[in-house]
């Protein structure tokens, strides 16, 4: 049986939010791949008040740390010693979803975000980083300005 360790500090949570995405109905997974400091998968849960109340937030924590329970115990043994950190962001489906359901989607989650090799971009190719946070360049500054002179005179 794998055991799952919980994510509980914010930077780990923040790092696997840059990682690769997994998207349901239910749920969306984020997962980031570890240095191999310390094996194993590690799993965070986030509900966010969009979501609902707090004991409709609590009721969906309970569900998936349960599914979680579940799968943990029939995972691969090549997933359960991969060294990632895996984040289950929560939607308003999961609440009343069906148990076997948010299982599935689970077991589709941690291969899909823990899979080694260079993460794909959508189907879209990668973005030029030589503009990526640069300003455009700056209009010329009017020859009347601060001369309260309107410009075109």
């Amino acid at each position: 049986m794998a055991t799952i360790e919980r994510l509980k500090k914010r930077p780990d949570f923040l790092a696997a939010a840059a990682g690769r995405r997994f998207h349901t109905e239910r749920m969306t997974a984020q997962g980031n791949l570890r240095s191999s400091e310390a094996g194993g998968l590690r799993l965070g849960f986030t509900v966010t008040k969009r979501v609902g109340h707090a004991t409709e937030r609590n009721r969906i924590k309970r569900r998936l740390r349960a599914v979680v329970a579940e799968v943990a115990a029939a995972l691969p043994a090549d997933l359960a010693d991969r060294t990632a950190d895996i984040v289950l962001v929560a939607r308003r489906p999961a609440l009343h979803a069906d148990f076997a359901a948010l299982a599935d989607d689970l077991r589709k989650a941690i291969p899909a975000v823990t899979r080694v090799g260079k993460p794909d971009h959508g189907g879209k190719p990668p973005s030029s980083s030589s503009r990526r946070g640069k300003r455009p360049p700056a209009l010329p500054a009017s020859p009347n300005k601060g001369l309260g002179v309107p410009d075109g005179q």
